[in-house]
């Protein structure tokens, strides 16, 4: 065996014996507790409907973009759709990255110089965290939405600093003090950036934005992957930094762009989007039955708000159980470990949908209350 295939047999081996191996799953017949897709669009036969007549429309599409943008991947398509969105965020300007993990690494990796600070929450996204790396910054994290431990780290901010936040974690479902955030932010003249994925739809056009706050935002990452049920991201902001991460954002001038069907869904999604407020109720019913069914059980609850709900095991091996039990009773739901999530905090990361049914969530919460109380 070569060097190199054993290092990665060793490595393979340490993360078998320390119970955090990690396997692609195919579909299951399961209810779905676990996925992104929190109005149900990925799967909604009306926007399928409403993406098969925008295509009709346009019939002598390429299947692939061909190349790059700013090779032979552009239309007018997307430019009219990223100032369509931009618009329906109530943001000057817009670019279409591949996903949001590009974005953020574009937005990341280019924008911040040596000399100048990036700040982020200790919860933040992987790729924003990745993006940062490659940005030769000072890089500080502050306590999770933690306002003193941020105004700590401002303090020692050099340059032009960043500070970035998500408006609904990922792994928590909880939600930062924005308003206050934006405050303080503004006192240090700190140049604040805001990952929505987890808002944009649940909010409908984000956290930001229904709080009226968007204008005093410097840049915002709006993912179409989760409750849009689509592929990619928009960074939104002036159209001066639209023009920058077109010239030096490398992980969207180095790839082929979105394919035009990619196109058509998202134009197609932020359409049913705008005539969504009945799933977006149900979706807070769920979410509300959720919490009333379940009882006091033995194992710290995270709370939140949003359609992200966590049970935290405290240990690899007990959310696995947990994980394991849920599967069998039909309901499923994948266990979250570390060192996704700090050692100690492992859990079951619970997703709710529009599309649930009451009789679905209450077979969760009597399963979990069964097997925990």
């Amino acid at each position: 065996m070569n060097p190199a295939e054993k290092f990665i047999h060793n490595k393979l081996d340490q993360r078998q014996a320390d119970g955090l191996f990690r396997a692609l799953k195919t579909e299951n017949n399961l209810i779905d507790f676990c996925s992104n897709d929190y109005l149900g669009f990925a799967r909604e036969p009306a926007l399928k409907k409403l993406i098969a007549e925008e295509m009709h429309l346009h019939t002598n599409y390429p299947i692939g973009a061909t190349g790059s943008r700013l090779i032979s991947g552009n239309s007018a398509y997307i430019e009219e759709l990223e100032s369509s969105v931009a618009a329906f965020h109530g943001a000057k300007s817009g670019l279409i990255y591949n996903s949001g993990y590009d974005a953020n690494l574009g937005l990341f990796s280019c924008l911040p110089q040596k000399g100048d600070t990036v700040i982020t929450d200790q919860l933040a996204h992987a790729s924003i965290i990745d993006g940062t790396r490659l940005s030769f910054t000072n890089r500080y994290s502050f306590r999770h939405n933690d306002l003193s431990s941020l105004e700590e780290k401002l303090k020692q901010a050099k340059g032009i600093c960043y500070v970035v936040i998500e408006s609904v974690y990922s792994m928590d479902g909880d939600t930062p003090p924005i308003a206050a955030i934006i405050a303080l932010t503004e006192k240090y003249r700190a140049q604040l950036i805001l990952d929505e994925a987890h808002a944009i739809g649940i909010y409908e056009k984000g956290l930001v934005h229904h709080l009226g706050l968007q204008d005093r935002v410097f840049a915002r990452v709006v993912t179409f992957g989760k409750a849009l049920g689509c592929h990619g991201a928009i960074v939104l902001g002036s159209s001066a930094l639209r023009e920058y991460l077109i010239n030096f954002s490398r992980s969207f001038i180095y790839t082929t762009a979105a394919s035009f069907h990619d196109l058509i869904a998202i134009k197609m999604a932020y359409q049913r989007l705008g005539n969504s407020e009945g799933l977006r109720f149900k979706l807070k019913q769920n979410i509300q039955l959720f919490k009333d069914q379940l009882k006091s059980v033995q194992i710290p609850v995270v709370g939140s708000d949003s359609p992200i709900q966590c049970l935290v095991a405290g240990s690899n091996e007990k959310a696995k159980d947990l994980a394991s039990h849920l599967q069998n009773a039909g309901i499923d739901v994948r266990p979250i470990l570390s060192p996704t999530v700090a050692v100690g905090t492992e859990r079951i990361r619970i997703c709710l949908h529009a599309q649930n049914t009451p009789d679905e969530i209450i077979l969760l919460t009597d399963t979990i209350n069964n097997y925990l109380g």
